[in-house]
């Protein structure tokens, strides 16, 4: 079988931090890996926004449990697993997926760790391991694994580029415009005609 590796925010569920934004009006907090590139400037200054407006974690983790996934995420990610191994492959932390991982019934999640004190003040975060997705896709396809992978933003385009198809869901403008060697597609039933495509054209091993 082939294993289609699918970032998690973005595709299947919104963007958490989009969410906190809007639920605690703090405009700052909207910026995303779709604007920024650099994920390490990004998570500072998230961390430092958190202090200065005395955030802690289980205020973000409250914000996340109202949370639900994309409209039709659900369906398309039953179809996937059916015929296709998953792993979802994010920049997210394991202390905010668990509410969404039961609402997309648990699939497979390689992401980071979240660094938290005794008041629940979010300090610093770990990185599993650097340029994880880019790096998990390479080890897959060593295994003589096929791989398409699945993203939407500047934090996916190394796992995209090392995939057999990279395949960009419902990206902004600037990433259409700065990476325009990938396959777009808006909706879920172009993900799993893309999905299917590859199929006919790349026969599992």
């Amino acid at each position: 079988m082939h294993i289609a590796c699918l970032d998690l925010e973005g595709v299947l569920v919104p963007e958490v931090w989009i969410n906190v934004s809007q639920f605690t009006g703090i405009e700052e907090l909207k910026l995303t890996t779709r604007d920024v590139p650099d994920y390490d400037a990004l998570m500072k200054r998230r961390i430092a926004i958190l202090a200065d407006y005395k955030l802690t974690l289980p205020d973000i983790q409250d914000v996340i449990s109202r949370m639900r996934p994309l409209e039709g995420a659900m369906e398309f990610l039953r179809w996937l697993r059916v015929n296709y191994q998953v792993i979802i492959l994010s920049d997210t932390f394991y202390e905010f997926a668990a509410p969404l991982l039961k609402q997309l019934d648990y699939p497979t999640l390689l992401c980071h760790n979240l660094s938290v004190d005794k008041s629940g003040r979010i300090i610093d975060y770990c990185i599993r391991l650097r340029d994880q997705k880019r790096e998990s896709v390479k080890v897959f396809r060593a295994m003589n694994f096929k791989v398409i992978a699945v993203g939407d933003s500047y934090n996916d385009t190394a796992m995209l580029s090392e995939a057999d198809l990279g395949i960009l869901f419902r990206p902004p403008q600037n990433i259409i415009e700065e990476f325009p060697q990938f396959v777009r597609t808006a909706d879920y039933a172009g993900l799993k005609s893309a999905f299917m495509e590859f199929d006919e054209h790349m026969p599992g091993l």
